[in-house]
């Protein structure tokens, strides 16, 4: 039988890719992504077969995925982070009827959720939410209701996709949408470029939160109100009582 893998990279960086998913791309025939995941992995594999596309041409890519597997090819088709969360695993298993010769393995890999708390400190040590603040696929009214529901659980919150060229607004709105529930001395962090070439981290305050100008590689943390920073790492305490302080 054919075979897909469907491959997280993990943070970026080649440490940070689990030895699962080295051992996928090492495997494959041809590897296929968004053009910036290939470049992160061309050098560990020089000679492969590689396809891209564009952002916001996921069907095509995943469509020549499973086409080069049905050819007879071991194909790999990349995803950063994991490939199960915000990646291309479900779009690749939703399409995969019309290739029922294709057996499709997907790897799992460190999403920016867990990459990003690392660097923080441990934000995500209790229960929390991930949510998307991007609309192209989920309109903003229910983004709205998923920020306000988690804010009246209080849940920690891991932010992806706070900012873009097209969506410079909806970091700031969601905190005001935040700010309504929750205090404003509420510790947040942010970690850009995880695991990659000029990673940058800060921990403030939600008030303070929305006017940093974030962008599409940055990863937003909103902590719980049990939430400190103890020092200079961001933590949401379990519950344990700690010793000897």
């Amino acid at each position: 039988m054919s075979k897909l893998y469907v491959v997280g990279l993990g943070p970026g960086g080649a440490e940070g890719m689990t030895e699962e998913a080295r051992e996928a791309l090492a495997r494959a025939d041809v590897l296929v992504g968004y053009t910036v995941y290939l470049e992160l992995v061309r050098g560990m594999f020089p000679g492969k077969e590689t396809y891209s596309t564009p952002m916001r041409q996921e069907i095509e890519r995943c469509r020549r995925a499973l086409e080069a597997a049905a050819d007879g090819k071991t194909a790999a088709v990349l995803s950063s982070g994991d490939a199960g969360v915000y990646g291309m695993a479900g779009l690749i298993l939703e399409m995969s009827g019309d290739y029922p010769e294709v057996e499709i393995e997907v790897v799992a890999g460190v999403t920016a959720a867990l990459s990003g708390a690392a660097v923080l400190g441990a934000p995500l040590m209790h229960d929390f939410c991930v949510i998307s603040l991007s609309d192209l696929l989920t309109p903003w009214e229910t983004i709205e209701r998923r920020l306000r529901c988690a804010a009246e659980g209080d849940f920690a919150l891991c932010i992806y996709n706070p900012c873009s060229k097209m969506r410079r607004d909806h970091l700031a709105r969601a905190c005001d949408i935040l700010l309504a529930i929750k205090s404003p001395e509420t510790v947040c962090g942010w970690v850009r470029n995880i695991g990659r070439k000029g990673q940058e981290m800060k921990i403030l305050t939600l008030g303070e939160l929305c006017d940093e100008g974030l962008d599409m590689f940055t990863t937003v943390f909103v902590g719980s109100s049990k939430t400190r920073k103890i020092g200079g790492r961001m933590v949401t305490p379990r519950g344990y009582e700690a010793k000897g302080r």
